[in-house]
């Protein structure tokens, strides 16, 4: 692809990422999230994810402010929000929305579709294929991601963490967030229907927001 066009593949990406954490999050699944490191790429095609609108959702890291933690929430879009839960793994987040806005969306599971064996030494041998990221901490372990990858924008030209959106082969469900307590009822997640990396949906009162 000439260079001409792939900046208008960027700039195309970009603006829908540019809206509402609601607007853009569905239209996510299919695409894929490619990481390049020494090792390998992997890429894993998105299949569940959940929106987190800022300030104006309780369940959302930035539902309080800025801090340093969230600071990649508040844009630019594009960017890739990385962060520790519960100190035990990492989960990562696609930036949405305008600049200062701290919209985001969380991608809690897919399908790996380039590096199978090498996520699989990442998540272990005896891992079945389906669930190599099959939920948001197996995904960034998948993927190689940890702190290192926040604020990578991922459609930069060169950069080793790349968003290539891509077409959905599934219908689309929607349904409550996994784990959060805060707008539990809220219709935010949502899914390829009957795919089986889809993760299990758990209410609980902790919650790995984005």
């Amino acid at each position: 692809m000439a260079a001409r066009q792939v900046a208008a593949v960027t700039t195309s990406i970009r603006a829908m990422l540019n809206r509402s954490p609601l607007d853009v999050a569905a239209e996510l699944l299919g695409s894929t999230l490619a990481h390049r490191t020494d090792d390998g790429t992997v890429a894993v095609a998105l299949t569940e994810v959940e929106a987190y609108d800022g300030r104006d959702d309780p369940a959302s890291h930035a539902y309080r402010g800025q801090t340093p933690r969230n600071s990649v929430m508040f844009g630019p879009a594009g960017r890739l929000y990385v962060y520790f839960s519960y100190g035990v793994h990492w989960c990562c987040n696609v930036v949405t929305g305008l600049e200062g806005q701290a919209s985001a969306v969380l991608l809690r599971s897919g399908r790996v579709v380039e590096g199978v064996e090498l996520a699989r030494r990442r998540r272990g041998a005896r891992v079945p294929d389906r669930g190599l990221a099959r939920g948001p901490a197996c995904l960034a372990r998948a993927l190689g991601i940890d702190g290192s990858c926040n604020g990578v924008d991922l459609l930069v030209a060169g950069s080793p963490l790349r968003l290539e959106v891509g077409e959905r082969l599934r219908p689309v469900a929607a349904g409550p967030r996994v784990g959060v307590s805060a707008a539990a009822d809220a219709r935010w997640r949502f899914w390829l229907q009957d795919d089986a990396t889809v993760s299990s949906y758990r209410r609980s009162a902790r919650a790995p927001a984005g």
